[in-house]
């Protein structure tokens, strides 16, 4: 049977604000995106994943959508989107819309009404409660962007409930009506030809129906962000999503080769039942780990390994380095090792997601308080939990604003864009840029690495090491995941041949006995005709 082609493919997020200004205002956009599509035809990688487009009052830059079957001016029209769309498949490439349905704008048209009173017949699209006895929010419940997680309406004097920003009002998926009407949105995308979805946030779109308080969180500790304080018992991955999540697959289904893909920040083993009892529920469920992990090889083997065997049988992995969340893995490992991890995350078995800008090795860019967006940051100050710091510009080139725009753009770029920018990077055959293209183009020639098995993993000392298999066709790839040379003694007696290494020179080499990696160095090798 074939596989989907989500199994082999390799997803590319782009930050539409960020990725290229085309009409001079400082913002990305869809234009922008189309004419940068041939950086990603050029790169190596199947589908591009969008974050939201649509209209927006941008209190959390299109997170909170105002209606979810249009596009936001900023970014451009619905003509654009179209012209967008069909770019995107000509050049074979697949497009990936990201769907917001925990919830709305105070903005949105529903909320508008919901708001409007008590009877109104969109009052029960929302989570409204009454106030605690003797006034104040119904329970403990607090957002994941500070303070209360309750706002009162002074119009009707009810409570609704937010899991994020008060502007963010979160719809009550109890309701069928909620639900037909996601459903319908999803059927607008889906009929116009994109490829599927990437579902933010699902693990909260269903409360505890009683409102219980949730309980303290016993790993909390003073200093922490107050966030964490409780744990959201009633709040995420209620038993109700899990029976609404095959609903959606059979949507997606009955479109023929799309793709369904969860973000839910969930212990591993958490990840499975986002599959669904019969694989009937997501493709993809996000698997986020590796982006927590310590950058350990002992570690990282025992993460692999525990990972291949929660995915159910029959059901396909995937793995995430970064994303517009959180830090980029540049500033996590460090530029030594920032080539050891897109071998890691190209080579495991299962869909990996890019995220714009890594393939330059871009950091994270700090924001001076003047320019601070994100209002994570400033309602949480002081924890480090801003995300602007990855979401600034991509880099074209050297010229004036890295060639994102003409205008001077919505966030700083990179302080070094005049070296570290995609031309520079083009041009340089030791480039990460370039290691990653060698590593795409050796992905999509070898199926082993593309849908190939996970034969086996494990660590000597810091090189970690795993084997992936084919049809009979194995290939060893080993990293040293350490700050100083390590030595790894090849998987054969025989001599092995260097199929591809993050080191250029190496490849091709024949080996035999031990090598001797640098730090952050890695190698792809197979045994020696």
């Amino acid at each position: 049977m074939t596989a989907p082609w989500w199994h082999g493919a390799v997803v590319y997020q782009v930050y539409p604000r960020s990725f290229q200004d085309s009409n001079g205002d400082g913002v990305g956009d869809l234009n922008g995106i189309a004419a940068r599509l041939d950086h990603l035809v050029d790169l190596g990688v199947d589908a591009v994943w969008l974050s939201p487009v649509y209209p927006s009052p941008m209190a959390d830059f299109g997170y909170d959508v105002s209606d979810y079957t249009g596009i936001d001016p900023l970014f451009g029209t619905m003509a654009d989107f179209d012209r967008l769309l069909a770019a995107v498949h000509t050049r074979g490439l697949k497009l990936i819309m990201d769907l917001v349905p925990n919830h709305t704008s105070t903005a949105h048209p529903w909320f508008l009404q919901a708001r409007a009173a008590r009877q109104n017949p969109r009052r029960d699209w929302y989570v409204w409660a009454d106030p605690a006895p003797g006034g104040g929010p119904p329970n403990n419940w607090i957002s994941e962007f500070g303070g209360p997680a309750w706002t009162r309406d002074a119009v009707t004097g009810q409570y609704y409930y937010h899991a994020f920003l008060a502007t963010q009002p979160d719809l009550n998926w109890r309701n069928p009506q909620v639900q037909d009407a996601i459903e319908q949105v999803m059927r607008f995308w889906l009929d116009k030809g994109v490829d599927g979805f990437r579902l933010d946030t699902v693990q909260h779109l269903f409360e505890d129906e009683r409102l219980r308080d949730n309980p303290p969180n016993p790993d909390w500790r003073p200093g922490q962000p107050p966030t964490q304080a409780l744990r959201r018992l009633y709040t995420t991955d209620r038993p109700e999503l899990f029976r609404l999540l095959p609903r959606w697959r059979t949507l997606a289904d009955s479109f023929g080769d799309r793709v369904l893909i969860s973000e839910a920040y969930v212990p591993l083993a958490g990840l499975a039942p986002y599959y669904g009892a019969n694989n009937d529920s997501m493709h993809l469920p996000f698997n986020f780990h590796l982006i927590g992990a310590r950058w350990n090889a002992a570690e990282l083997a025992a993460l692999i390994r525990d990972y291949d065997a929660i995915v159910p049988a029959g059901a396909w992995p995937n793995w995430v380095l970064g994303n517009h969340d959180r830090s980029r893995i540049a500033a996590r490992v460090g530029a030594d090792q920032a080539a050891a991890a897109a071998l890691l995350l190209l080579t495991l078995r299962g869909t990996p997601t890019m995220y714009y800008g890594d393939e330059l090795g871009l950091s994270d860019v700090p924001i001076p308080p003047d320019r601070v967006q994100d209002p994570w940051e400033k309602n949480v100050s002081g924890y480090g939990l801003g995300r602007d710091p990855v979401r600034t510009p991509m880099p074209w080139s050297a010229a004036a604003n890295g060639g994102f725009s003409a205008a001077p753009p919505w966030l700083p770029l990179n302080a070094d864009f005049a070296a570290r920018n995609v031309a520079a990077q083009r041009a340089d055959p030791d480039s990460l840029l370039n290691l990653y293209r060698r590593v795409l183009a050796l992905r999509r020639a070898e199926p082993a690495l593309a849908l190939g098995d996970l034969v086996s993993v494990g660590h000597q000392g810091d090189v970690l090491w795993y084997i992936r298999q084919r049809q009979g066709r194995a290939l060893t790839v080993a990293l040293n995941l350490g700050p100083r040379p390590a030595t790894w003694t090849l998987p054969a007696a025989a001599p092995c041949r260097v199929v591809l290494s993050t080191a250029r020179t190496r490849a091709g080499a024949l080996l035999t006995g031990s090598v001797e990696l640098a730090s952050g160095e890695g190698m792809i090798v197979e045994a020696a005709p």
